[in-house]
């Protein structure tokens, strides 16, 4: 059964024998608390499977924090800068190890080959640029774009086919309990 909720208040109803996460805990903050609270809903011998991104120390999103200081928008943007809510592999393995009979963590990350006019900014629209063009104004958003698009397209230049190679790096976890 699928049910619409809160990610950050949910329970298995009955213990689970996999929780899955692809791409949605990095937006849930306290993962000291909420990953071995997600532990706690399996059975034993249950599983709990994380992808998160994590480049957060990448050009795309310093260049983001960069500009949302920058501009006549900073005091507004503030809220936004700490919305990197995942940490370091060790801190997960610190946080889940007392509670697992395994667990598996490692990091990878991708060569996105990407097309288009500055794509590294059309890729952050829907997921790390959203929440700071949401708390834009209309008419602050082209300004605010433009300024962030100029940086992003000297940190990531296209090749000479044309293409952008844009790095990305993701953390999994698996948690047997």
């Amino acid at each position: 059964a699928w049910v619409q909720g809160d990610i950050a208040q949910w329970n298995a109803p009955v213990p689970a024998d996999l929780v899955f996460s692809n791409a949605a805990l990095h937006w849930v903050p306290d993962h000291a608390r909420l990953f071995p609270r997600l532990v706690a809903q399996l059975k034993p011998g249950g599983v709990l499977a994380v992808q998160m991104p994590r480049n957060h120390a990448a050009p795309s999103h310093t260049l983001l924090a960069e500009t949302a200081k920058s501009g006549t928008w900073a005091a507004r943007l503030a809220p936004h800068l700490d919305s990197n809510q995942v940490a370091a592999p060790q801190d997960y393995y610190d946080w889940l190890t007392p509670l697992c009979a395994a667990l598996d963590i490692w990091e990878t990350v991708y060569l996105h080959v990407l097309s288009g006019e500055n794509p590294v900014v059309e890729w952050t629209r829907g997921s790390a640029l959203k929440p700071f063009l949401d708390a834009l104004a209309a008419n602050e958003r082209p300004a605010f774009l433009a300024e962030y698009g100029a940086r992003v397209a000297a940190a990531y230049p296209p090749r000479p086919d044309g293409k952008t190679l844009f790095p990305f790096r993701r953390l999994f976890l698996i948690a047997r309990r």
